[in-house]
Order: C-alpha cells, then sequence, then structure tokens
C-alpha cells in the first residue's frame, strides 16, 4: 500500500514528540531527517510531477541514495530510523526499511577524543577570557555526565540539595552532584544574584540553548590549543564516562548514571583509541 506524506502528519508527529518528552535537538533532527527524504522524494518526480508516493521501494531507494551519496554508515542509519519512527507513529509499519549492517567499531577516532589535559587547557582559556558562566559550565557537565539539554536541571535547588533530577523520554533519573562542585556553583550564583531556578542563563534569564553553548565553546579552541573537531559538549560527557569507569569499573552503574537504557549504548563510550590498544598489544610480551 502507498501512502503520502501530509504537513498535518509532520506536525502531529512534532506533538507527539513532544509529549513523550524528546529533547528538542532530537526532535529537530527527526523532522529534519523526515523533511529531506520528502524532498527526495519530490526530486525523484521530476519538478512538474507530483511527489512520489511511500511505500517499501520508495523507502529502500532513498537509503541506496544516501549511500550512494557518501552519507557515513551511522548516519544513514540515523536517518532511517527517524524514519521508522514517522512511519511507526502512522501505522505504516509495511514501509519501515532494515539498517545498514555495521560492523562493531573496535576503536575511536583519536583525531576527536578529548582528553583530559585538553579539557583542562579548554577551563584555562575560559577563565582567562573572563567567561566565568563558561568556565563553570564545562565543569559541570564534565563533572557529572549530563547532556547539553540537561544543563536546565542545574539549579540553586539542586545545588542546595546536592543532586537533580531530571526528566527525559518519561522517564526520571537522580544525579549526585559533587560537593565540591556545588561549592564553586553556589560562590558563582552568589555573584550572578542567581536566587532561584536554573544557574546557567543569559543576561536576561533566559535558558543557554544548545548551539549558544557549542559556539562559546568553538571560540576557546584557539587560544586552548585544542582542535575544533574535539570540542562541543557531548565530548565532555564521554570524558566523564572514561574517567568514570576507569574509576568505579562498573559499567552497569555508569548505564545509570548517563541514563542509557542499553549497556551496548555506554559500551560506545568506554572504546579505547588504536594508540591505547597498540600500547596494550606491545606490553602483551608475545615477541621474543
Amino acid at each position: 500500500m502507498a501512502h503520502q506524506i501530509t504537513n498535518e502528519e509532520i506536525t502531529s508527529y512534532r506533538r507527539y514528540l513532544a509529549e513523550e518528552e524528546y529533547a528538542d535537538g532530537t526532535v529537530q533532527k527527526y523532522l529534519r531527517d523526515i523533511r529531506a527524504f520528502r524532498i527526495w522524494l519530490k526530486e525523484g518526480g521530476g519538478e512538474d510531477s507530483e511527489e512520489r508516493k511511500v511505500d517499501k521501494e520508495a523507502a529502500t531507494g532513498w537509503k541506496a541514495c544516501l549511500v550512494g551519496r557518501g552519507y557515513a554508515p551511522v548516519t544513514v542509519n540515523a536517518m532511517l530510523s527517524s524514519l521508522n519512527g514517522f512511519f511507526g507513529f502512522l501505522g505504516w509499519e509495511e514501509c519501515k526499511v532494515k539498517f545498514l549492517k555495521i560492523q562493531r567499531r573496535t576503536f575511536r577516532d583519536q583525531g576527536r577524543e578529548l582528553s583530559r589535559a585538553e579539557y583542562e587547557r579548554l577551563l584555562e582559556a575560559a577563565g582567562k577570557s573572563g567567561n566565568i558562566r563558561l568556565a563553570m559550565l564545562l565543569e559541570t557537565i564534565c563533572a557529572t555526565g549530563i547532556r547539553v539539554s540537561e544543563v536546565k536541571y542545574i539549579t540553586v535547588e539542586s545545588i542546595q540539595r546536592k543532586r537533580t533530577d531530571i526528566s527525559l523520554k518519561g522517564k526520571i533519573r537522580t544525579i549526585l552532584l559533587p560537593g565540591k562542585l556545588c561549592k564553586k556553583l553556589r560562590e558563582y550564583a552568589k555573584k550572578r544574584k542567581i536566587k532561584s531556578g536554573e544557574i546557567f542563563v543569559t543576561r536576561n534569564g533566559k535558558s543557554m540553548c544548545r548551539r549558544q553553548i557549542w559556539g562559546e565553546m568553538k571560540h576557546l579552541c584557539e587560544n586552548a590549543g585544542v582542535s575544533a573537531a574535539k570540542v562541543f559538549p557531548h565530548n565532555l560527557r564521554h570524558l566523564f564516562a572514561r574517567t568514570f569507569y576507569q574509576v568505579s569499573r562498573d559499567i552497569v552503574k555508569l548505564a545509570d548514571v548517563l541514563g542509557h537504557s542499553s549497556i551496548e549504548t555506554t559500551r560506545i563510550y568506554l572504546i579505547s583509541t588504536g594508540e591505547t590498544h597498540a600500547r596494550q598489544m606491545e606490553r602483551l610480551g608475545l615477541i621474543s
């Protein structure tokens, strides 16, 4: 059976995702992929043709097109996931397509892994530039492992309790805030005259958006001597995960702290670089 995507269906899906408490960035990503598929359907029919109908063949064709355009397999699968979720919402189960099979990653790209030394240089650069808010934000994300979309849960009230409850996709998880971090955040809030609510806000008292945080971090790269490819909020979460695991060796506990429903997702955070693996191989002592 063939279908056709309408603006009303996309709007309904956006409402559904919002009701399910998906992060705004995630919602925008899903909708962007769905619209990209819709544009491809139109282009496939030619300028004067009607939009091609949606069926399994069309969805499979888009998958082949993405591969042909040179998209990374992980990116292709992420876009297919967006589309399959939309199809599931509409009850178009017969249109869903299978993901590309990807061999499990053995090593992390060293060119994108943020080291502890580089993190410390970023903190130093933020301090020297006078951007204390950014320095505190970097420390907060890296010391707790929260997502950038969860920064809003760091409030005056939460640092008084030394814990915060984060709600995402209908699930609530509790994050413990280190005492040293709470002390620094209290001093920061006092200087900024923030008496209640969110700690990290703009001059107008509004929440900092993902784009603003991303942009401010990128401005630190040159002065910190850190590659821009390594500087983005989620890499701080990865650094937290690796450090936490090195101390605890408890992947189940780490998954709980990060809010992962699957241990496999957590495992991705712990993949070592090829250089690390090479050093381990040298230590085996199997060469005479």
